[in-house]
């Protein structure tokens, strides 16, 4: 059996996608550079018309969204079992079963794209150009982290890239205020400002949306609805689950999560709606995650075993990926597989390289305090403590 939050999330995908291949002058068994499938329906909020529900992908692409989720989802899962064997230690939230969203937006978006998350952040930091190996790093508090392990699970960033954040909700004002600097100096480059269902209700997310429509800022906000806010399911949390309208007088589009063509053009639409001129959208991407809210939770305590098989076994991202693909012969199964194989070999191999980095040492912590400032003293835990930034 569903729970309501499981049903509420596959009552939002109208159809599974269905596919279509498109190539000239090729034999049936030949591999083809392109193909176009055809998404679920988008729902719309103040909008006339959406994203096309008609998605072509060239065949490399394809394989490079699907070499991307699949090193997300083996990154994931070797953080989990270091955690578990107390190599990494603190908060560490994985985004299982939503790599479509990380991957999807960052498709359509460019490097000089903005991007700020909440503390689900390690796919994203993964799609914003930082490497396994860093991210591994800064989880197990090592020198090599991408925050010189200083930030954690939860502060990772990266070339605009903003974190990570732990204040649910924070992260949503701070993406309108880089809108904000971004219209002040004339770019065309878009802020994306993501949060979570759970921090859907919170003040300040409201606030953000008024002023970001009265002042026409270039950003999108998306809410990566994966059915639950920590344990509590959607539909007993929000009086309306319809995110996406939750803007009133800002225009929004709900799209699956679970599709990474889906979320692309979903994407793609908000961004060129932003870049026009025509002020902030939002997006929301009905996903799912297969782990607990944290690693602290296990997550089978508010729902039933039963729908996270289920999920997996019939909603997958990258299952549906790779099945679309062979289908239409975008690649062959054997190309896949070796794709799994490499994944899974760099993966190993960045969880060696950051459990071998060394440690910082303790006078690291006076650093990295300010930017472009002289050495000057730093008090520690008490009176007596004192060290040199730099």
């Amino acid at each position: 059996m569903l729970s309501c939050a499981a049903r509420l999330v596959r009552a939002q995908i109208q159809s599974k996608p269905t596919a279509c291949w498109v190539v000239a002058a090729r034999g049936y068994a030949d591999i083809v550079d392109e193909a176009t499938f055809t998404t679920s329906e988008y729902a719309l909020h103040k909008l006339d018309e959406g994203p096309s529900q008609t998605v072509t992908v060239t065949r490399d692409d394809a394989l490079k969204y699907y070499r991307q989720m699949q090193t997300i989802r083996r990154m994931e899962t070797a953080a989990g079992n270091l955690y578990k064997s107390k190599v990494i230690r603190g908060f560490c939230h994985l985004y299982s079963g939503q790599e479509a969203c990380a991957v999807g937006m960052e498709a359509a978006l460019t490097p000089n794209d903005h991007v700020i998350t909440a503390y689900r952040a390690h796919g994203w930091t993964y799609t914003r150009g930082v490497p396994p190996v860093n991210i591994l790093a800064e989880l197990t508090g090592r020198k090599s982290g991408v925050a010189k392990g200083k930030g954690g699970s939860m502060h990772m960033y990266g070339h605009n890239f903003y974190g990570g954040n732990g204040i649910v909700g924070a992260q949503v004002p701070l993406g309108a205020g880089i809108a904000l600097a971004l219209k002040y100096k004339g770019s065309n480059d878009v802020c994306v400002a993501l949060y979570g269902d759970g921090a859907a209700n919170q003040g300040q997310v409201f606030e953000t949306y008024n002023i970001a429509k009265l002042w026409d800022l270039p950003c999108i906000f998306v809410c990566e609805n994966n059915g639950y806010g920590m344990g509590t399911a959607v539909e007993r949390a929000s009086a309306s689950t319809e995110y996406y309208t939750r803007g009133d007088y800002v225009p929004g589009l709900r799209a699956d999560g679970m599709d990474v063509l889906a979320v692309r053009e979903a994407t793609r639409f908000a961004a060129e709606w932003c870049r026009s001129g025509k002020g902030p959208m939002l997006l929301e991407v009905a996903t799912y995650r297969y782990h607990g809210h944290s690693m602290s939770d296990p997550g089978t305590t508010y729902r039933p075993r039963e729908e996270i098989q289920e999920m997996r076994k019939t909603r997958d991202p990258i299952t549906g990926l790779r099945e679309r693909l062979i289908s239409v012969n975008l690649a062959t199964a054997e190309e896949m597989k070796q794709i799994d194989l490499d994944v899974r070999a760099e993966i190993d191999k960045a969880v060696e390289q950051a459990k071998a980095d060394p440690e910082l040492p303790v006078e690291e912590m006076y650093n990295d305090i300010f930017v472009d400032e002289p050495p000057f003293k730093v008090r520690g835990t008490n009176p007596f403590m004192y060290g040199m930034s730099k």
